[in-house]
């Protein structure tokens, strides 16, 4: 078919619009660009057909043509100013009325070969706006950056505009975007762990030793914030390969021989699973299951969420399963909070525990389908997910395509449940106001079960063993066990897992007591985010309810030991750093507060009624739980070691 064909005509009536007088009104692919794509209309807007007065011919209205205009054509100017589309015999030229030409549309052009690239690698995956994250992966993983070329291609083959794509892809710190004219990175990259545990075992001297050991055009070395390694600290990801207790001459080595791929352990597969009674429960709860006894079961059990928040999972379950469906589950595995590696732990040891537990959440809730939002920093367990969840498709556990495994891209605030949600969707992971919550507005705006990778651990063995697993177990007026990730300066770092009641002591002593030749001086009872407590507050049990009147709290259980070598001050300043590079910028409180709280730290004497004025700002007036938590660790700071600021 030819290009539209007639006379430009002023409309009459009509404003801001482009009036076309023609008898036959055709579209077609009007520019090589089309040659093999699928038809599309010549602009988004259908196009309007109004009569045209005293004559017998049609006017078509068109809209937006300057996204996609017809070759051929080209703006003129009139006395009054306005602009009119006329035919031009000059095929491809387009002019506006100050007469400059212009051989191409504006912005980007669209790279044929970058276009066959993304075209490539997408392969039949349906083009969903969901997906973006996992393409730009596609992308990365193929070329080691994410070239401004294949943006636009991935923008056209997506139906998205470029900034769509770009807010997305620089949003997260795994995708290095490279614009034109720019040097893409080297080849290999490592990243050096800079989170607490790393510093106080030496990232920083290793760091600076690569840097001045390595050819910086052959290899990037970048710090890094946790890997969830911290009991091997310290810990570099060299390519996907982790070097657990790295030094340079690890690294070199590692280097020469190309490891560069993650190191899968040993794990127990399907196979082994089933032989022990695994997912008899499931198939019995999927027979004849009754909601309401095994919501009761978990209650009295007394699980509750262990991502950090605590609330009782039972409760949490009903809230959803009472919403309108379709429903969804979704499981975080997005495990940032350094000084915790619990998920991972288990999952490099029993996936399928934890996904039985999943898939008995989703029958709970009649979740349509589930979502696992894993980090980026964990390949080895994407690799075991990978294949476990084929192997559960194989044996006709789960429909194909029930169970949708999503990579994160290097963003800690994606743990929190509604930032993790909008990167599910292909977005930032900007939190959400609340309410409405996830429970009721959740993935693609509807209920939405979100539990973390532990708690679902537990719902099986709860399920297969009896409540009395957790509610059996007492100590100090608690109840439960929990999973304490603990590393720093203990003898014996690793997941322990104690009895909800015990103290830093019982946990210390758990580890093997203190490294050789250093005294127990503070403790990180729960991330970051929880600050810094004293020796002299070891006695206090470390469960769900009992730090709070401290002014901390539990959390996610990620103890950090420090010892009389380590500064309390530099501790604060180094989780401060991490909040200052994670926070997603959304809200002026915490994108401020945390850069102006590391600048005043940095000072020989601290300024304490402006930090303290500055940490209440940032508490009362940030919107999630990032920029609400940064202070703990400066106001801790301040009452427990005042001789240190």
């Amino acid at each position: 078919m030819g290009p539209l064909t007639g006379s430009v005509v002023k409309p009459p009536a009509l404003n801001q619009s482009y009036a076309l007088k023609v008898k036959n009104l055709q579209l077609a692919s009007h520019s090589r660009r089309f040659a093999n794509a699928p038809h599309r209309p010549l602009c988004e807007t259908p196009l309007q057909l109004q009569p045209w007065p005293n004559e017998s011919e049609a006017i078509c209205v068109v809209f937006g043509l300057h996204l996609l205009r017809p070759s051929g054509y080209v703006w003129l100017t009139r006395g009054n100013g306005k602009h009119y589309m006329a035919l031009d015999e000059r095929k491809g030229v387009w002019k506006s009325g100050k007469g400059k030409g212009r051989h191409t549309p504006k912005g980007r052009q669209l790279d044929d070969q970058a276009w066959n690239e993304v075209r490539a690698l997408l392969g039949d995956r349906p083009r969903s706006r969901d997906l973006l994250i996992e393409f730009l992966h596609l992308i990365q993983d193929a070329h080691g950056h994410l070239s401004a070329a294949h943006l636009r291609a991935l923008a056209e083959e997506m139906r998205l505009s470029m900034a769509e794509i770009y807010e997305v892809a620089t949003f997260y710190a795994h995708f290095d975007v490279v614009k034109e004219g720019e040097t893409p990175p080297p080849a290999l990259t490592i990243r050096v762990c800079d989170s607490l545990a790393c510093e106080i075992a030496g990232a920083q001297q290793l760091k600076s030793a690569l840097e001045d050991g390595l050819d910086p055009s052959d290899v990037r070395v970048l710090r890094a914030p946790c890997m969830g390694r911290c009991d091997t600290a310290p810990v570099l990801e060299l390519g996907h390969n982790h070097i657990d207790h790295a030094t340079p001459e690890k690294v070199q080595a590692a280097i020469a021989a190309d490891d560069t791929h993650a190191h899968v352990p040993g794990y127990e597969d399907l196979a082994a699973y089933q032989a022990a009674g695994g997912y008899a429960k499931l198939a019995e709860i999927r027979q004849g299951g009754d909601f309401e006894t095994i919501q009761q079961t978990l209650l009295d059990a007394g699980l509750r969420g262990l991502g950090g928040a605590g609330f009782p999972s039972g409760r949490k379950w009903g809230f959803v399963r009472a919403a309108p469906g379709p429903r969804y589950l979704a499981v975080n595995g997005d495990e940032g909070e350094p000084g915790t590696f619990k998920d991972r732990y288990y999952l490099e040891r029993t996936p399928h525990l934890f996904l039985e537990g999943m898939l008995i959440g989703a029958w709970a809730v009649e979740a349509e389908k589930c979502f696992i939002y894993m980090r980026d920093e964990y390949p080895a367990v994407l690799k075991i997910l990978t294949d476990e969840i084929a192997s559960l498709e194989e044996a006709g556990i789960v429909a194909p395509g029930y169970i949708d495994l999503r990579r994160g891209a290097g963003a800690y605030i994606c743990g929190e449940e509604s930032a993790m949600i909008e990167s599910i969707e292909g977005k930032r992971g900007l939190p959400r106001h609340r309410p409405p919550f996830v429970a009721n507005v959740g993935l693609f705006g509807r209920p939405t079960l979100v539990n973390n990778v532990e708690t679902l651990l537990w719902v099986a063995r709860i399920l297969r063993e009896g409540g009395e697993i957790l509610s059996g177990v007492e100590k100090n007026g608690r109840k439960g066990l929990r999973s304490f990730s603990v590393s720093g300066r203990v003898k014996n770092p690793g997941v322990h897992l104690l009895p909800a009641g015990s103290t830093m002591q019982d946990i210390i002593e758990a580890c093997g007591g203190m490294v050789d030749g250093h005294t127990f001086k503070a403790y990180q009872p729960g991330g970051p985010s929880a600050g810094l407590l004293p020796a002299s507050m070891a006695d206090i049990p470390m469960d769900f309810d009992v730090l709070q009147e401290h002014g901390t709290f539990i959390g996610s259980a990620a103890i950090v030991v420090l010892s009389e070598a380590d500064s309390a001050r530099d501790a604060a300043l180094n989780m401060l750093r991490f909040f200052e590079d994670e926070s997603c910028g959304q809200c002026t409180p915490c994108r401020v507060g945390c850069e102006k709280a590391v600048k005043l730290m940095q000072a020989d004497r601290w300024d304490q009624p402006l930090l303290e004025e500055l940490c209440t700002a940032m508490a009362d007036a940030s919107i999630c739980g990032l920029g609400q938590a940064a202070p703990n660790p400066i106001r801790l700071t301040m009452k427990h070691f005042p001789d240190e600021v």
